[in-house]
């Protein structure tokens, strides 16, 4: 649903997914979101006309999250298939799938220069892929399994089924500078 701030109100109805929707991520030109969804499918809307412009399909399972670079050219994508996708946003070509994962993706996020996602999972692992070299570049371990993160330049912060909330700094975990 869209929804006018300003006047408290619904503008428009986005339907077409098959499943309940389980993330969303506006792309940085304003006018399009993507909706992520149990389906295992991707799409991305119009926001003005409130239509469904392309639809991306490749997880064997749902997809969970979803982040779009600030360049608004990618979108990264979470599932529970254990994988996460890079996607081409105007072609909806897969550009990378990471693998590693023991456990279903359950978030992502992208540091805010957009040169690397972090992955949480109920593996008990959060990861940091650098999507320049499409490869995972520092793997932590917690003690319970990851639902949420987000990402500053230097700090990681994630939430796990424990009900504890982790801040990592990722020089001092051995991750480098990101």
């Amino acid at each position: 649903m869209i929804w006018d701030l300003e006047r408290g109100r619904a503008i428009s109805t986005l339907e077409g997914h098959a499943d309940r929707v389980t993330a969303c991520a506006v792309v940085p030109d304003g006018r399009r979101v993507v909706s992520a969804s149990s389906d295992g499918q991707l799409k991305v809307w119009d926001l003005r006309g409130g239509a469904a412009l392309a639809t991306f399909e490749g997880h064997a399972r749902g997809v969970t999250a979803c982040v779009v670079t600030p360049d608004g050219r990618r979108v990264i994508s979470a599932s529970s298939d254990r994988t996460l996708k890079v996607w081409d946003l105007e072609t909806g070509r897969v550009l990378a799938t990471f693998q590693g994962h023991t456990g279903d993706v359950i978030a992502c996020a992208l540091t805010p220069d957009g040169r690397h996602a972090v992955s949480a999972s109920l593996d008990q692992t959060l990861r940091v892929w650098d999507l320049d070299a499409y490869a995972c570049k520092h793997t932590h371990r917690g003690d319970a399994s990851y639902t949420a993160v987000a990402v500053t330049a230097t700090t990681v912060v994630a939430g796990d089924v424990a009900g504890t909330v982790w801040f990592l700094d990722c020089h001092a975990s051995g991750a480098g500078s990101m």
